[in-house]
């Protein structure tokens, strides 16, 4: 195995600006714990910092069509009023000078991964996004951040990539945007039934779902992904991998009921490296999606990076 690149760690103080509402569970208090916590810990000393710069129109309309683009930039001027989308999505001030970011810095993270200055781009962004879709914002989300960083990456020339997906709620956006697109191989892990409301069987020859019931624990989310997704990875071998990586499948999670561990995204995070060691010239983009008890998600991330900065011993 060759030497193990450095991690880029890339994220923007507009990202800790966007707030839907008081008390809302996807709130600026999710990066400052991450933060925290990586402090402590001592890991954020040995990544490369590096500031989210803005997805450009063209980047964003790769993933998305023109009118969802033009409709989300139209409210970035709106002052301290609050746009609904739903009950649990709004636009507000800061919202989509933080969605810009949020998308650029994976276009980011693909960049430096392309001229070999890092292993894993790590996008410590929000709002999160992979429940919007090609024409429509819902569920937290605005643009679908790792869709238009997959989308950069085929644009530079590359053939296939995989998008792992481990958050509790199904990426719906993503597999609107990518569904029947034999580049993108989209494999998600997911509990069944919950928001969006998925139904569980894949739609397309290039969605590996693996929908699982409340209550499962690390053993069966493990025997399930590792049949799942092994035999899919190794048949595409991607040349750049992508993470959704949400960490609202921890037991702790007020928003779900899957009992994963610390332990288990330690775990995810080796077996993606070590996939990418072995297909992709060790090049993963993973972006921020959900997590929100502020304890489990940063030492959830913390866990997730260990393996890429060779400190996959540290205690549970």
């Amino acid at each position: 195995m060759s030497a193990e690149l450095p991690v880029a760690w890339i994220t923007h103080p507009l990202c800790a600006r966007h707030l839907i509402k008081e008390g809302h569970p996807e709130s600026p208090e999710r990066l400052a714990a991450i933060e925290d916590r990586l402090l402590i810990g001592g890991l954020g000393g040995f990544m490369q910092r590096h500031e989210a710069p803005e997805a450009s129109r063209e980047q964003l309309l790769r993933a998305h069509t023109a009118a969802h683009v033009d409709h989300v930039l139209a409210h970035r001027r709106i002052g301290p009023r609050r746009v609904d989308i739903d009950g649990e999505t709004a636009y507000t001030q800061y919202t989509v000078d933080a969605a810009l970011r949020a998308a650029g810095a994976g276009v980011d993270a693909v960049e430096r991964a392309l001229r070999g200055e890092a292993g894993l781009g790590f996008c410590a962004v929000r709002p999160p996004g992979h429940h919007a879709e090609r024409a429509r914002a819902m569920g937290f989300c605005f643009f679908n951040n790792v869709a238009v960083a997959a989308a950069h990456a085929l644009a530079c020339g590359l053939e296939r990539v995989a998008v792992v997906d481990f958050d509790v709620h199904y990426g719906n956006g993503t597999a609107d945007i990518f569904r029947d697109d034999p580049r993108v191989l989209l494999l998600s892990s997911y509990q069944h039934p919950l928001y969006p409301c998925w139904t569980g069987a894949p739609e397309a020859a290039n969605l590996v779902d693996v929908p699982l019931p409340a209550y499962t624990r690390s053993d069966a989310f493990r025997a399930a992904v590792t049949a799942a997704w092994l035999p899919a990875l190794e048949a595409q071998r991607p040349q750049m991998i992508f993470v959704s990586a949400g960490f609202d499948a921890h037991a702790a999670d007020p928003l779900a009921d899957l009992r994963l561990s610390y332990d288990d995204y330690r775990w995810l995070g080796a077996l993606i490296r070590d996939i990418a060691a072995d297909t992709a010239q060790q090049r993963v983009v993973a972006t921020l999606e959900g997590g929100y008890d502020l304890t489990a998600l940063a030492r959830s991330v913390e866990a997730f990076l260990s393996p890429f900065l060779g400190a996959e011993l540290l205690p549970a």
